[in-house]
């Protein structure tokens, strides 16, 4: 009989247990289908019955009709690498190359991006191109879209590059986002309407990987009881970043009405803020002690490109003496909105205008329910730096939520009915950590059938006491079911409500559908929609 504790009363004692040697790393093993040295993966071994599959005529048609650019050749390097994070942390874990976030990857909207991927890790890997609705070979999942890159192997990765925006890459295998694997994505629009005079990327995210002997492997098999959790090709080693002890919760109740994200930063996201609670939350792969600062003139106007790379934390982002103006989210334009805070759940991002103010700005990321926070500054005359731990006023004024913006005029979805509505009811919880979507947990080859031309409807139930941030690989949907609702591939589930989105089937293959907390996805809260023939 194992003893239950709170969740938040063992997760410090999780860390000082790793460093003993109690949480190791684990997995289930190799995946099947490794490609040998200096080669490249193949497709998966078998075409889905009636399913077009990633690799069939019906993806090359659709990417043909993307167009063909000039080409961006990218090489990049998955491999073992010490991070410094500023504020004498030194960690052990692995990047691309020797950087975190990773080397940003710019190109420009229309052209064909080549990356070559070399894995030098221990472990099979990937690469997932977040919120891109690139070919359906390209998407980067193992045992879905492609077999898994070896140690020792490589892969290119290329596809036209269909739309402007902040996007994203990371892994797609076991639960190795959680480490240092991530970089941005900017893809720049050749028509680009906004006005501004410089950009600042900023990349979130929470940390374990290499704290006091910790890995996201071992925080995994900690929150699931032991040596638990599915291996969907990361190997040994490949796992998401956190470690906690699982707790009872209450049994779920049915999903009620959706509830708008709304309330004191307490409640906003219910009870439960997260699975886990990180020794290190960083803004741009740095500390609060030792933040990372950006340079301007007073005046300028700047674009704020936001990241929440997180593994298991919703940031609300607030730069200290300004207000920002909302222009994108998740890649697309919305009509503009002003703001105090933002709200982002893993694996969302906005675009945000400010004019910089004469001085030193904290720009302040607080971990929502978690107590804690990353910071970098904006530097645009002299002055002393803020307290590592401050929280500028701005955190407490006005927040703007996805559910209350909506898509601007050329990138709204045309109003029409839904051709087919695909419900799906979350479910598990934190004492058996069983997470899933209608019980049961992830299969590739359990599908949820489209077809291609069709408006296609997704009612997703919470029946959970947690939150849940919702990712669909390969296109964008508006929010509410809604034709002015925002244009979004991530957007948030909160505990017992609902989301309803909408969107075109308009790029053939198969498609995962997911919780982004990359411990419930690993645990199964995974689903996958398949176009039919």
């Amino acid at each position: 009989m194992r003893t239950h504790h709170t969740r938040r009363s063992v997760l410090g004692a999780g860390i000082a247990a790793a460093g003993t040697g109690f949480l190791t790393a684990c997995s289930s093993g190799g995946a099947t289908g490794h490609a040998g040295p200096g080669h490249s993966p193949s497709a998966p071994p078998a075409a889905p019955r009636g399913y077009i599959a990633p690799y069939d005529e019906e993806v090359a048609a659709a990417e043909a009709a993307r167009g063909n650019g000039p080409v961006r050749t990218v090489r990049l390097t998955a491999t073992p690498a010490p991070l410094d994070l500023g504020g004498g942390v030194t960690v052990k874990s692995w990047a691309y190359g020797d950087a975190l976030p990773g080397q940003e990857v710019r190109v420009t909207a229309g052209d064909t991006l080549a990356l070559t991927l070399s894995n030098h890790l221990p472990a099979t890997t990937s690469l997932h191109w977040h919120g891109l609705a690139l070919r359906n070979d390209m998407d980067g999942v193992p045992g879905l879209t492609q077999r898994d890159i070896a140690p020792g192997a490589s892969f290119t990765y290329r596809f036209t590059v269909p739309h402007p925006g902040t996007y994203w890459f990371h892994p797609h295998s076991g639960v190795q986002q959680d480490r240092g694997l991530y970089a941005p994505l900017i893809v720049e629009d050749p028509k680009e309407p906004l006005a501004y005079d410089r950009e600042w990327v900023v990349v979130l995210d929470d940390w374990v990987d290499g704290v006091a002997g910790s890995t996201p492997d071992a925080v995994l098999a900690e929150l699931s009881g032991g040596m638990g959790g599915m291996d969907h090709g990361g190997g040994p080693g490949g796992g998401h970043g956190g470690h906690g002890v699982p707790a009872p919760t209450k049994p779920p109740r049915d999903a009620g009405p959706s509830r708008m994200m709304t309330g004191a930063a307490s409640d906003l996201l219910g009870a439960d803020a997260g699975d886990v609670a990180y020794p290190h939350y960083l803004v741009n792969g740095r500390v609060p002690a030792d933040p990372s600062t950006y340079r301007a003139e007073p005046g300028e106007r700047i674009r704020l490109r936001i990241v929440n790379a997180g593994g298991d934390t919703a940031f609300r982002v607030a730069l200290g003496g300004h207000r920002m103006t909302v222009t994108h989210t998740d890649g697309f334009p919305v009509e503009h909105v002003t703001t105090d805070a933002l709200l982002l759940g893993m694996g969302e991002r906005y675009d945000v205008l400010v004019t910089a103010g004469d001085g030193v700005f904290p720009l302040t990321a607080v971990a929502e329910g978690k107590k804690a926070s990353g910071l970098a500054l904006l530097r645009t005359g002299g002055g002393g730096a803020p307290d590592a731990g401050v929280r500028p006023r701005e955190l407490a004024g006005k927040l703007v939520t996805a559910d209350r913006l909506r898509a601007a005029r050329p990138v709204a979805l045309p109003p029409r009915a839904p051709d087919r509505t695909i419900r799906l009811r979350m479910t598990g919880g934190m004492a058996k950590y069983d997470w899933a979507f209608d019980g049961r947990p992830y299969a590739p080859d359990q599908r949820h059938p489209v077809r291609a031309g069709e408006r296609v409807r997704l009612e997703v139930a919470n029946a959970t006491a947690m939150w849940h941030p919702v990712h669909l690989h390969g296109h964008t949907f508006a929010l509410g079911g809604a034709a002015s609702g925002a244009r979004k591939d991530t957007a948030v589930v909160l505990p017992n409500g609902r989301l309803t989105v909408d969107f075109d089937a308009d790029n053939p293959g198969l498609w995962m559908l997911h919780c982004h907390n990359v411990y419930h996805a690993e645990a199964g809260m995974m689903t996958v929609l398949g176009y039919r023939r």
